[in-house]
């Protein structure tokens, strides 16, 4: 408690600063795209298109095509990693971050999730499924007609859903592909990257790759408390991996007394930087990494952002998320749509509407555009 209270002050204004430097959205970076996939641990990816839209607004002059060449070369997949949802990773982290999360994916089988596979033998679901999707990737829909054949009683939806708790599935390719709808066909992670020997497994080691991984967690998303951590991965009981890493950790606390944790050169923005306007996809994790998400979202407008289960895409005006945006198209016009939360001075508007020509320009390059404030 008391090196809490001698801690240094970062307020939501500096964190906010801070976490946008290390997500690369102060300013593009000119790294290329695989650095960035692994720099940031990943992109959020239910759908194909947001982790274009992610890096569209990190990197200069990112081309969508090369991110749709490390999914075709398997150099990145498409898999079910941080809070047990899809996430858009490089091959090796897949290999790295897939075991070290599967604790969260058994807490998915377990509750009630759990009344839906009664009598089921989940050793042998896992060693079915696994010779099913190895023979051939199929969808969801697909393995769970399959897997019903040798448990009738069940929903298939339930067994393959258990199956990508229990396995390291992917989506394969065309899904994922910048203009190829594609359906979300599975496979395993192993043999899916058989064909990419550069990414061939090191032996797991938890108690290395973990803290390793937490450490990485705080160079793309801190300063962070210990609850942050855990909101972002959905593992628990964090504290006793974190411990023994404070002799190369240093503290600071945030507006309401909680340690803060960080790596002792990571960059702390003056609070005053510019931070310029920057559209963001659904469940960008910039937005979904934290426990106390005020140093990108201020407390008016938290509930905003969701409807039911579904996230907006969110743009960043002045370092916090002030307004949704949408695309729609119709013949051959594309127009961005944007509703602010509060009123955009002028310097704001002329900010948003460059960046907004941008989006226009990468997501529908042969249409007019059109640019609306709803």
């Amino acid at each position: 408690m008391t090196q809490r209270r001698t801690s240094p002050l970062l307020t939501a204004r500096a964190l906010g600063r801070a976490t946008r430097d290390r997500q690369l959205l102060l300013r593009r970076s000119e790294m290329g795209v695989l650095d960035a996939v692994e720099r940031l641990l990943g992109l959020q990816a239910q759908a194909p298109r947001p982790p274009y839209h992610a890096l569209a607004a990190r990197l200069a002059d990112f081309r969508p095509q090369q991110l749709s060449d490390l999914l075709e070369s398997r150099q990145a997949v498409r898999i079910s990693a941080m809070r047990s949802t899809i996430h858009l990773v490089s091959a090796r982290d897949a290999r790295l971050l897939r075991p070290l999360l599967q604790p969260v994916h058994d807490r998915g089988l377990r509750g009630n999730f759990a009344r839906q596979l009664v009598g089921v033998d989940l050793d042998r679901l896992a060693a079915l499924a696994r010779t099913l999707v190895e023979r051939q990737p199929l969808t969801f829909q697909e393995l769970g007609e399959r897997l019903r054949e040798e448990w009738p009683g069940h929903e298939g939806r339930s067994l393959a859903t258990a199956a990508r708790q229990l396995l390291p599935l992917v989506q394969v390719t065309p899904r994922g592909l910048w203009g190829h709808p594609g359906r979300a066909a599975h496979t395993t992670l192993d043999h899916w990257l058989a064909a990419a020997p550069a990414t061939a497994p090191a032996e797991p080691d938890p108690q290395r790759d973990l803290p390793a991984v937490l450490l990485r967690y705080l160079a793309a998303f801190g300063p962070a408390s210990v609850k942050d951590i855990q909101t972002w991965c959905g593992l628990t009981r964090l504290r006793e991996v974190i411990e023994p890493l404070r002799p190369r950790l240093r503290t600071f606390r945030d507006e309401h007394g909680v340690e803060l944790l960080d790596l002792p050169d990571a960059p702390l923005p003056d609070p005053d930087t510019e931070a310029p306007a920057r559209f963001l996809p659904e469940f960008d994790n910039v937005a979904l990494s934290h426990a106390d998400r005020t140093r990108i979202l201020a407390p008016e407008h938290q509930g905003r952002t969701w409807d039911n289960n579904v996230a907006h895409r969110v743009l960043l005006v002045d370092g916090t998320i002030r307004g949704l945006w949408r695309i729609d198209t119709a013949g051959d016009t594309a127009w961005l749509t944007i509703e602010p939360f509060d009123t955009l001075t002028r310097p704001e508007r002329a900010a948003v509407e460059d960046e907004a020509a941008g989006v226009l320009r990468m997501t529908s390059p042969d249409a007019t555009h059109d640019l609306r404030y709803g």
